[in-house]
């Protein structure tokens, strides 16, 4: 069961560094990669996060409010350490204007690291209640995890960090879910908690995507092929969460 574990952590790992590869290789079409991120964002909140939150709501008789108030954290709270980045480091209109600065993409990616240790946590504690349990949430993070690393390169490169910066953190985020995974062997978690991180990482990813990754998808030019993407990637969460 151990040896089972790692390999499909393993294979999290692949993925979300074939899809961090994937956006530096395509990097000059940075805005059609964020218009398709930034449905994808929408597509895990609504069709993967957010219905696992009510069917843990639903099982255990969980207080809404509190995972509610966990999902409203989730977005000021990077809502407040971006701007709060910005003031330290901006003294310009423009800056301001185009909010771009280097550290805004690492304390995307270091978020998105957390998110993605937090996968492999989810893959051991799903194995921790059956093989199949397990499998099903393997898969369902595997496929995600090409965006993962799509979306941590997205960020570190549209604020401004350089390849070889942005490579370093898309191996952090790769990493994570392994370490995720192997941890889970030391612990158990209560599931209130569990669905507590649901609702804050589906406020981070509203924020950041509504926020910050649609707006610079459109910075340059607004064209239905733009539009067109978003609605893709929306669409591609919603069938893969269709078979898991």
């Amino acid at each position: 069961m151990i040896s089972i574990i790692i390999l499909l952590a393993v294979a999290t790992f692949v993925s979300t560094l074939l899809g961090g590869l994937f956006a530096i290789k395509f990097k000059d079409k940075l805005h059609f990669i964020m218009a398709f991120a930034a449905g994808v964002l929408l597509g895990v909140v609504a069709f993967d996060i957010l219905p696992e939150i009510i069917e843990e709501i639903k099982i255990h008789n969980f207080n809404s409010v509190g995972i509610m108030l966990a999902l409203v954290a989730g977005f000021l709270i990077f809502h407040i350490l971006e701007k709060s980045i910005l003031i330290q480091h901006c003294h310009d209109e423009e800056c301001f204007t185009h909010h771009k600065h280097p550290d805004i993409g690492v304390a995307s990616a270091i978020a998105l690291a957390g998110h993605s240790f937090l996968d492999g946590v989810g893959i051991g504690l799903g194995f921790q209640v059956s093989p199949i349990v397990g499998l099903l949430v393997a898969i369902a993070v595997i496929s995600h995890d090409f965006t993962d690393g799509m979306n941590t390169v997205s960020f570190m490169l549209n604020h401004k960090n350089s390849d070889r910066k942005s490579k370093l953190f898309l191996l952090l985020v790769a990493v994570a879910p392994v370490l995720g995974a192997a941890s889970t062997l030391l612990f158990s978690l209560p599931d209130y908690f569990l669905t507590l991180y649901l609702g804050f990482f589906a406020g981070f990813l509203l924020y950041i995507g509504a926020s910050d990754i649609l707006p610079e998808a459109h910075a340059k030019e607004s064209s239905y092929k733009l539009m067109a993407l978003t609605i893709l990637g929306t669409l591609f969460i919603f069938i893969i969460t269709r078979f898991i």
